[in-house]
């Protein structure tokens, strides 16, 4: 499953999903992982989730990043979230449509029952209708 926490830069995204992956760390029974674009919410982090600052990889097409998250999942058998913050930033679909990376995420999840829980920086009215049934917070 994936589920989309939408908005306009500012708007509170970042707080949102640092709430809820905090959160879930209490209740789940797997590993979670948090892909960013900087180290800077490291310390807002409860220490059992795995943070990955993806600038230090050289992630320069929606393929790598996909291929990046291929290979967190195949090495970690226990993973049952990933969350992205700045999502278009990280996977580099900034400027460009998102759906197809976030369906080739969803097929990912079903294969190996991964939730992904995605920040992404576009108003909900800039969504492709194929992924408005995604959104989980709307702000």
């Amino acid at each position: 499953m994936v589920q989309l926490i939408v908005g306009r830069k500012g708007k509170g995204k970042t707080k949102e999903l640092l709430g809820k992956v905090n959160s879930e760390i209490k209740e789940i029974s797997g590993n979670i992982v948090y892909l960013d674009k900087s180290t800077k919410h490291m310390f807002e982090l409860n220490n059992k989730v795995r943070m990955i600052d993806v600038s230090d990889y050289m992630i320069d097409t929606p393929d790598a990043f996909l291929g990046f998250v291929s290979g967190i999942i195949s090495q970690d058998h226990d993973l049952m979230q990933m969350y992205f913050d700045s999502f278009l930033r990280i996977s580099n679909t900034e400027g460009g449509d998102p759906a197809a990376l976030i369906e080739k995420l969803d097929k990912l999840s079903e294969k190996f029952g991964v939730t992904f829980i995605l920040s992404v920086s576009l108003d909900e009215s800039e969504l492709p209708e194929s992924l408005k049934d995604k959104i989980l917070i709307s702000l």
